[in-house]
């Protein structure tokens, strides 16, 4: 008897969707004699075959279960099917197959090969669920169908197996089509129009959806099935979140396995991936290569994630099924299984996974265990979030009893630049372990004193520091590296607070090559970043970058890339960029090293946003400055900082008071504003300058030049030549500002022999309304060296290019001077334009679109739209054209 249901392909499901991605890809099979649709349960093989060959004319199905596993049965609906799709063009095999009149089913095919010489037309053959097929006869005879199948008939199978046809060979030469699970897969497309289908909201959470079951069609299915009983979005680490998904897994998947590999699976599902050999110490099984290599065969929720030592993980849905699965039936190896894994990692030779791992076991001595042997190693090699979350997990007793592992906690706060964090925290351990009646050994105090020497640095006590690395030297063997490395390198940052630079840069020199020779690599970039610094306070920008070269590279090698010292070497390179006066660049730097702390503190973006403030003071972008500026002292509120940031801070805002006129802001700053005792260091020198700036916007001139000649005077004896430049430029500024022109002439000279050296050219930018004059004349003195005359030319260049290109941002002070020009046209000058409508204007003839004019005011796009044609009413145009015709006019009307 027949069952017709097996001659017919499955009507499509009401819910299915079109996949034109799949089927522009099958539309090439006529060319190949097979094509396999292959993938675990519940991918869609059957719905997507049926689909594409539903309007085929010349088409038989095949759908093959546990009955057809004998060559009876297979030969009588194999012959069935095809007749079916060839017009009856095997009668003959068929009335054979029928009475079992053949000795074997290749002998049987090959009269069906003879037959179906006379068919012309082509010709599908679809055999549904293969994998029920284990027959070696059954496989012998399909392969030797395949290998002499004419070339107008495409045989389809569908199968969670690859099955044993020959498909190495149809590979090769190029026979076969392959539609796997990753083809079948779901793109973010198809689930979007999938999850449409059912609830619209369910298909705004398509993208994280799809990523966790890995665009699995089934589990979508039951997913959007179940979605209209439920008010949130499930998820899929436990099986009360979505039953009838973990049903699924169970029923067609997990029952199929006999016990052993059911056993197997569960143990492995320890491990986030695993090969044979991970998976043998795991479950003590001596054939575990060979299993793992039957169960990926059997199409099972298996991916393979490379070929050398076949690597191995579990589908995402899977692995959380055989989770629960392994805590249900095997409660009492749960500990166990996840000490043998914590053993595997570390055995192969990674103790990231190991002690991730761990954090998962209900013992934690395991995490101690690891964390004693291994925390250092991964703290050099940047595992800074992974290690703070192990150490969290610990008691007090298991930390403090531990004097490396208290060590380790501090070095990873200080890691995080959170200084003063960390002499609490040693503080408190010190207290703790004292309780407990922990003698520290003379070389851990050693360690100890070289972290706090460490701190007292980067808070600014450079004496205490030197006194504690010193101490710590005497108390250190020579091969506890580290902490030697550490006291090399504070005495180094000792030397260049105090503006040793030569002796400081031979200090950081040594630090490097001591961390690079013992693998202490974070401590080797700080070294390399301590150089830059150097390099910088010399003027030599190009020494500088080269530093930081070699600081990239150790972070890409080293994959450093998330540590805070990350984002320390892009914040310096932003500052070498903008010195130089390449804008945009350090404004990308600024924004990258933004991301980078998107795990941190939200104060330790200070910097960023100064610099990003820095940049828009330098282009004329007053408002995007103030901002930044505001942005600054809200996170300066919620943390003490040391006085490098402060003043950057400062002297930004000094200069957007200065551009603005509000010399009453900087006498309030005055006020209050910080007096170093001395100038020795680049951020000492900079306060110093802004201690002159503030003076000299409140009219205080005589007490702006004390203070700048007491800068120079310092920066001069130590060599730092940088701020020796910027001492100067701000020096003649004030001096052409004071009326006293020959001496600014005198003085900026001197600065620009010094810039054409470094190439720093940003201080000249920040003061140009005082020293575009100066530059002016410079540039028609032929006593001038010809390279200063050559810089204040290309200098004046620049700032007419800048001044009359399109990046001209209409703040009050620009509008207010060309309110006043005689040359302005009249209709601007009964226009009454807001200052918001001035500032569109300006951007208008910047060239920016009206989503970049939104972006930039930080304004919602119709409020722009209602200021253009507010704008254009007011000054009676119709278009942009007119509105940057009259802004180039008012441009043209006044000098800057």
């Amino acid at each position: 008897m027949w069952i017709p249901s097996k001659l017919t392909a499955p009507s499509a499901l009401h819910n299915a969707i079109l996949r034109p991605r799949l089927l522009n890809q099958l539309a090439q099979a006529k060319q190949h004699k097979l094509v396999l649709f292959h993938s675990p349960a519940g991918f869609g093989k059957t719905t997507m075959a049926a689909q594409w060959l539903d309007d085929k004319p010349n088409m038989g199905w095949f759908s093959i279960d546990e009955g057809d596993n004998d060559a009876f049965s297979f030969a009588n609906y194999f012959v069935k099917a095809l007749n079916l799709a060839t017009n009856d063009c095997c009668a003959k095999t068929a009335t054979m197959a029928e009475k079992g009149q053949f000795n074997n089913l290749t002998s049987l095919f090959n009269q069906l090969l003879g037959e179906l010489t006379s068919w012309k037309a082509h010709a599908y053959l679809a055999l549904d669920d293969y994998h029920f097929i284990t027959e070696d006869e059954i496989h012998k005879a399909l392969t030797h169908f395949l290998k002499h199948a004419p070339e107008n008939l495409t045989l389809v199978i569908t199968s969670r197996t690859q099955p044993p046809l020959g498909v190495a060979a149809l590979r090769v030469h190029c026979k076969m089509l392959e539609i796997d699970n990753p083809s079948l897969a779901f793109d973010e497309e198809e689930t979007d129009r999938f999850l449409r289908q059912f609830d619209a909201r369910l298909a705004e959470h398509g993208k994280s959806l799809r990523e966790q079951v890995e665009g699995w069609p089934s589990a979508m299915q039951l997913i959007a099935m179940n979605s209209a009983h439920r008010e949130t979005v499930p998820t899929f680490d436990r099986a009360n979140t979505l039953p009838h998904l973990w049903d699924y897994l169970a029923e067609e998947v997990f029952d199929q396995l006999d016990e052993s590999s059911r056993t197997f699976l569960m143990q492995c599902s320890v491990l986030d991936r695993f090969n044979a050999e991970l998976a043998q110490m795991l479950t003590g099984r001596e054939d575990a290569l060979a299993t793992l290599l039957d169960l990926h065969r059997q199409g099972l929720f298996i991916v393979n994630i490379g070929v050398e030592g076949n690597w191995y993980r579990f589908h995402n849905l899977f692995g959380n099924f055989l989770s629960h699965q392994r805590q249900k039936l095997l409660p009492g190896m749960e500990n166990t299984l996840r000490e043998k894994a914590v053993q595997a990692w570390l055995s192969v030779n990674n103790p990231t996974l190991a002690l991730t791992t761990a954090l998962d076991a209900r013992e934690s001595r395991i995490r101690v265990d690891v964390l004693r042997s291994h925390g250092w190693h991964l703290f050099n090699n940047g595992h800074i979030r992974l290690l703070s979350r192990a150490l969290e997990t610990l008691t007090d007793d298991e930390l403090y009893t531990q004097p490396r592992l208290v060590l380790l906690k501090a070095w990873l706060v200080q890691s995080q630049h959170r200084y003063n964090h960390v002499g609490e925290l040693i503080e408190i351990g010190m207290r703790e372990m004292k309780a407990r009646a922990i003698e520290l050994a003379e070389s851990e105090q050693g360690e100890f004193n070289a972290l706090m020497a460490q701190v007292a640095i980067n808070q600014g006590r450079p004496e205490q520091a030197l006194e504690l690395s010193e101490k710590a030297f005497a108390q250190l063997p020579t091969d506890v590296y580290r902490s030697r490395i550490v006291a090399t390198s504070v005495i180094g940052e000792v030397y260049h607070c105090l503006g040793t630079l030569n002796r400081a840069l031979t200090l950081m020199q040594q630090s490097e090559k001591l961390a690079r020779q013992h693998h202490v690599y974070q401590q080797a970039l700080w070294a390399l970043l301590q150089q830059c610094e150097i390099y910088m306070a010399r003027g030599s920008m190009q020494l500088a970058l080269d530093s930081l070269d070699k600081a990239e590279e150790l972070i890409e090698i080293h994959h450093l890339e998330q540590v805070p010292l990350h984002e320390f070497m892009l914040r310096l390179r932003a500052q070498i960029c903008w010195s130089l006066h390449r804008l945009d660049e350090a404004e990308q730097l600024a924004q990258r090293s933004m991301d980078v702390l998107s795990y941190y503190e939200a104060h330790r973006s200070i910097p960023a946003y100064t610099m990003l403030a820095n940049v828009a003071l330098a282009r004329g972008e007053l408002d995007k400055a103030e901002r930044h500026l505001e942005q600054c002292q809200h996170l300066l509120g919620l943390t003490e900082c040391h006085l490098d940031w402060r003043a950057k801070v400062y002297n930004a805002q000094l200069v957007l008071w200065q551009l603005k006129d509000q010399p009453h802001l900087a006498k309030q700053w005055l006020e209050d504003a910080e007096v170093p005792e001395k100038a020795n260091n680049h951020f000492q020198q900079l306060q110093y300058r802004n201690l002159a700036r503030a003076h000299a916007l409140c009219g205080d001139i005589d007490m702006a030049y004390t203070i700048l000649h007491q800068a120079l005077e310092q920066s001069q004896a130590l060599q730092l030549s940088a701020d020796v430049q910027r001492v100067l430029s701000l020096l003649a500024a004030i001096q052409e500002q004071d009326g006293q022109t020959l001496a600014a002439q005198e003085t900026l000279i001197q600065a620009m022999s010094l810039s054409s050296h470094s190439n720093i050219l940003i201080c000249f930018y920040l003061d140009r309304n005082h020293l575009q004059g100066v530059l002016t004349r410079i540039a028609k003195m032929s006593d001038v060296d010809v390279i200063v005359r050559h810089q204040a030319r290309t200098v004046l260049e620049s700032f007419n290019r800048s001044s009359m290109s399109r990046a001209v941002h209409f703040d009050e002070a620009l509008v207010e001077k060309l309110l006043a020009s005689d040359n302005l046209p009249a209709a601007v000058r009964v226009s009454h334009l807001t200052i918001r409508e001035w500032q569109v204007l300006g951007l208008i003839y910047s060239g920016y679109s009206n989503d970049q004019i939104s972006a930039e005011l930080d304004v919602a796009l119709t409020t722009i739209k209602t200021h253009i044609r507010n704008l254009y009413q007011k000054l009676q145009i119709t278009n942009r054209d007119q509105a940057i015709a009259i802004a180039d006019k008012m441009i043209k009307s006044i000098q800057f």
